[in-house]
């Protein structure tokens, strides 16, 4: 399952130095002038987790492999996007690709670094992203409906989801986000959504962008930020983009050396990747064999058999059963088969809830 996260939010708040320190390479142009980025930059980086390491080194295997993310660093958005104004329509094309949205906030003075209105207001900033993909998805809808008027005619069937585009209509019409549509767990409403991809229903982190003094203490950017993010129950995370950059560029004694002086385990774009992970409500479970470990990324919730199917389309559909060692178990007796010998590997079938952590190896016939 590929993962695409979108990097958004208004031009020169630093969305292309958190893609670069992302990446641990400087793939994209940072500029000090709006719309510097203007095809969007495409990225795959692992998803941190030491598990996997860990794994490779009991099973003595050279190769670790870690599931990973795509992250797309996109053009700025500005008030009138949904319009066309700067590179809006290209901005908002390229977004409704992505599985969520990781908005950047600039939370910091500098006046080397314009701003695009001219003052520094994280609210304000964060209305006009907001406005613009509920505008945009308003566009879609309204679209939408008019297609639908005239197939109506001919196919009366149509009319459940007429009359859910209607009533999203006048949500979004309200200034509310899809997100927070009543009847968004409606089957009609999903259809509309898997067609129209809503911009305002996409997971979403708000990411303030701080100088690194506010990295210990929150300023009154970071303050407004996280007043928002807990009126909107949308999580906010804080890091230095330009530090991030800096700590790409250290070998990995010095990084490391450089977070134990800081007193975290994590770098802050490390939290990041995780916190776009589980955003998404995703678990990984962990497959072996003489040559490698790899972690595979599923959605909580699915079955083993759906599992089997991430790794390859033929273990699902000649699925037997799973034997399964949780990632403790592993790691406690050192191997498959000594956990195999001590009674902790289990058969489980087709229908059992795969969970976060398991080494799973899969028996299927075709």
């Amino acid at each position: 399952m590929t993962l695409s996260i979108g990097i958004a939010g208004l031009p020169n708040v630093g969305k292309s130095s958190v893609f670069n320190a992302l990446v641990k390479e400087q793939h994209a142009q940072v500029a000090n002038y709006p719309f510097c980025t203007i095809q969007p930059n495409k990225a795959i980086v692992p998803v941190p987790d030491p598990r996997v390491e860990k794994l490779a080194e009991l099973a003595k295997v050279q190769r670790a492999i870690h599931v990973t993310i795509e992250f797309v660093d996109i053009a700025g958005l500005v008030k009138g996007a949904s319009q066309g104004e700067g590179l809006g329509n290209q901005f908002l094309a390229n977004i409704r690709d992505t599985h969520a949205i990781l908005h950047i906030v600039r939370c910091f003075d500098d006046v080397n670094v314009a701003h695009v209105s001219g003052d520094i207001n994280p609210r304000t900033d964060i209305d006009v992203v907001q406005i613009e993909l509920m505008v945009a998805d308003l566009q879609q809808l309204e679209r939408k409906i008019e297609r639908l008027s005239g197939a109506l005619k001919g196919d009366k069937k149509l009319l459940p989801v007429m009359d859910m585009a209607q009533t999203l209509q006048t949500h979004l019409s309200l200034g509310k986000p899809a997100s927070s549509f009543p009847e968004k767990n409606h089957d009609a409403f999903h259809d509309l959504n898997k067609e129209l991809r809503f911009l305002t229903n996409k997971p979403m982190i708000y990411v303030a962008n701080v100088d690194e003094d506010s990295l210990v203490q929150d300023n009154e950017y970071i303050k407004t930020v996280k007043a928002i993010g807990a009126e909107q129950r949308i999580e906010v995370l804080k890091i230095c983009a330009k530090l991030e950059m800096d700590l790409t560029e250290m070998s990995e004694a010095d990084r490391i050396e450089y977070l134990q002086l800081a007193g975290v385990e994590e770098t802050g774009l490390e939290q990041v990747i995780r916190e776009c992970y589980q955003l998404l409500g995703l678990i990984s479970f962990f497959t072996m064999n003489e040559e490698e470990v790899r972690a595979w990324n599923i959605p909580k919730g699915w079955t083993a058999s759906k599992a089997a199917g991430q790794i390859h389309t033929d273990f699902e559909r000649g699925f037997i059963r799973a034997e399964v060692i949780p990632y403790e178990v592993f790691v406690k007796h050192g191997s498959s088969a000594a956990a195999r010998t001590a009674g902790q590997m289990r058969i489980e079938g087709k229908d059992y809830i795969v969970q976060d952590g398991e080494i799973i190896y899969v028996r299927f016939n075709v």
